[in-house]
């Protein structure tokens, strides 16, 4: 509310229907009918080539059990208020997604869990990898890249993804969290230089509270 009392008025009035269309991009139940057909009566990823389909040799519907194994090491590691909730939705489907560029090359998975005919639940599970800062401040102290990842969002963020929480495969680690949660890309390529001196301060505001949560506001 306050970076928008701070924006002209002609700003403030694009970008609030902008987060309009991204918060209803963002909800299960919109996401469902372009995500998901139905096998007969059950309700399943659609294959939606390049960017979304099943692993060779598991047809759409049947769930690799090694995704269930790590479905249920992810359980583990959210609070159990939202363990409770997640108890409420089964899995079923999952598929692979081909996600932005700075995941090429790793493993993702988009997850279809259900509690009801009107009621789904879309998880993004993420290959987790070194920290590419690892060769100069050292190994991180969580042995599973996945929990660095979720304890990094955590520290900084005064409020994340309920489902946020991590796993680990066969010779991966992963996070998860909710398929597609609110997110604006600012076309900075559109900005001129009231807009790029307006979003260069809010960028550094966001910086400064973030790392001040974690501790080490005396640094910053």
């Amino acid at each position: 509310d306050e970076l928008l009392a701070s924006m002209p008025a002609k700003l403030r009035t694009k970008l609030v229907k902008r987060i309009e269309k991204e918060r209803a991009k963002s909800r299960g139940e919109e996401l469902f009918p372009k995500l998901v057909e139905h096998k007969g009566d059950n309700p399943v990823i659609k294959d939606q080539l390049p960017t979304i389909f099943h692993a060779e040799g598991h047809p759409p519907g049947v769930v690799q059990q090694v995704v269930a194994d790590a479905l249920a090491a992810y359980r583990a590691t959210l609070p159990s208020a939202y363990q409770s909730l997640l108890n409420r939705y089964e899995l079923r489907d999952a598929a692979i997604k081909v996600v932005g560029v700075g995941s090429v090359g790793t493993s993702c998975w988009v997850l279809l869990l259900m509690a009801g005919d009107a009621d789904p639940l879309f998880l993004q599970v993420k290959e987790a990898r070194a920290s590419v800062l690892e060769p100069y401040a050292g190994k991180s102290i969580f042995s599973n890249h996945g929990q660095r990842i979720v304890h990094g969002y955590r520290l900084i963020q005064p409020a994340s993804d309920i489902f946020l929480g991590w796993s680990r495969g066969l010779t991966r680690d992963f996070f998860v969290r909710q398929l597609r949660d609110m997110k604006l890309g600012p076309m900075v390529e559109t900005f001129g230089p009231a807009e790029m001196d307006l979003f260069a301060g809010w960028c550094g505001r966001a910086l400064a509270l973030s790392h001040a949560r974690s501790g080490n506001s005396a640094m910053l």
